[in-house]
């Protein structure tokens, strides 16, 4: 007589319950994994995901950091992420707009072409005209060609487009080609460029008294004249005070972060042997836009890290680093929460305290003095003068870019008279010693 089957026990059923359960999921992963790794962007984001996990694990187990070499491959990743973003957004915006604006991309040198689509601070990336900047490979990613002329266009309006900054060559094929696209040519933004693509005039290794400013589009004076930046003005003012020839390399450019300053300090430090170098720093060199306003500086440790080896590089050669925040509109305008910018950046600065210079303080003096000046002459102020505020702008006005100089050049005449001397005998002789006077517009 036949017997049946026995049935199964609830146990063996549970247990293939949970291993056909294990299957399918492992399956969809696997399929989902397939599909991510089919698309560009999906395998940028697991390899991302791969990376923060490899990252978390070694934190929880050693306590470490990852080392240096996975930072910058990280990095490197981010960027050209960034680039091939910016480049495909580049092309279908041209594909789609009307003739005018081609034209001005071509004209300009920014059409998919020609354009040239770096990365700037952190992973940002964006479109320049490549008959203005120029690729760089060692560590700057971009830089002004020289013994150029530029001007700045401004209302330039891009549905859908990249990235774009404006700044491009001055000649009246390029002026037609704005025009007929709606935009504004800023007549007072003219820039030219030595023979070391740099704005300003010719650096000389020889003078007396030697300095490199870096810095980004404040320190290139963005929007403002070739005699209207801040290390212009720093120059005349070091020059009333000092015996001797000054000069000054302004290394700035738009969009450069505390990277970007190091390696510009590796080329331009050799060349200039300065006796000081300044180093300009702004918000976005720590965080999104003004995140760091907010408390949400998410760049601090790599900035952090650059800074100190910008300090390195001047104590090894007996240099004077002074590191200079810019004073925000929104500081001097609305609220000023210097508690996270400049506090947290000074809270990183590995030099002595004089070596940090903040000229927040003078920024509200000079800006309550101009309200002033303006209500006894029965008329107000709603935005601080202090900036290029007028045309919606953020950077220095040529106001704000000399009260600047005028700071920096108190503070550094008083570093060099006091402990630069140890260092660099040969530093030409101060012609006096008290506040410096202005020299610029500023009245």
């Amino acid at each position: 007589m036949n017997q049946a089957p026995a049935p199964s026990s609830p146990g063996r059923a549970d247990a293939r319950a949970r291993w056909f359960k294990r299957f399918i999921i492992l399956a969809t992963l696997a399929t989902v994994a397939g599909i991510v790794a089919a698309f560009p962007v999906g395998r940028f984001y697991a390899i991302q995901g791969a990376v923060a996990a490899r990252t978390a694990t070694i934190r929880w187990v050693t306590g470490l950091e990852p080392d240096r070499t996975e930072i910058e491959a990280d990095w490197a990743r981010r960027r050209q992420r960034a680039v091939d973003s910016t480049t495909a957004t580049l092309t279908k915006f041209f594909n789609g707009t009307d003739e005018p604006m081609r034209d001005l991309f071509r004209v300009a040198g920014m059409d998919p072409e020609h354009g040239l689509v770096r990365f700037g601070r952190a992973d940002q990336s964006f479109l320049l005209s490549s008959q203005v900047f120029e690729p760089d490979d060692r560590g700057r990613s971009y830089r002004l060609r020289p013994n150029t002329r530029s001007v700045w266009l401004r209302q330039v309006t891009l549905h859908d487009g990249p990235f774009g900054l404006f700044q491009i060559l001055d000649t009246p094929e390029h002026r037609e080609a704005a025009s007929k696209a709606g935009a504004i040519v800023d007549e007072s933004s003219a820039t030219t460029t030595n023979s070391w693509g740099l704005r300003g005039p010719e650096p000389d290794p020889s003078a007396a008294l030697r300095g490199v400013v870096l810095g980004d589009s404040f320190m290139q004076g963005m929007f403002n004249g070739d005699e209207q930046t801040p290390p212009f003005y720093l120059a005349n003012r070091l020059t009333d005070l000092y015996e001797g020839s000054v000069s000054l390399a302004n290394t700035g450019h738009i969009a450069y972060s505390p990277e970007q300053y190091y390696y510009t300090l590796l080329e331009y430090g050799e060349r200039m042997t300065p006796q000081f170098v300044v180093v300009s720093v702004c918000p976005n060199d720590f965080g999104e836009g003004f995140d760091i306003l907010q408390g949400r500086p998410d760049w601090m440790d790599e900035a952090a890290y650059w800074i100190d080896r910008i300090h390195g590089w001047c104590r090894s050669r007996g240099a004077i680093c002074l590191l200079v925040p810019v004073p925000t509109f929104p500081q001097v305008e609305s609220r000023r929460k210097d508690g996270f910018y400049p506090g947290l950046v000074s809270n990183i600065f590995p030099g002595p305290p004089a070596y940090f210079c903040d000229p927040l303080e003078a920024f509200l003096d000079e800006h309550l003095r101009l309200r002033r000046e303006a209500s006894e002459g029965n008329s107000t102020l709603s935005r601080s003068p202090l900036y290029n505020r007028h045309i919606d702008d953020d950077h220095f006005s040529p106001v704000g870019a000399d009260l600047w100089a005028e700071v920096v050049a108190r503070r550094l005449v008083l570093l060099l008279e006091t402990v630069g001397r140890g260092s660099n005998p040969s530093l030409p002789k101060a012609k006096l010693t008290s506040r410096p006077s202005s020299s610029g517009p500023r009245r």
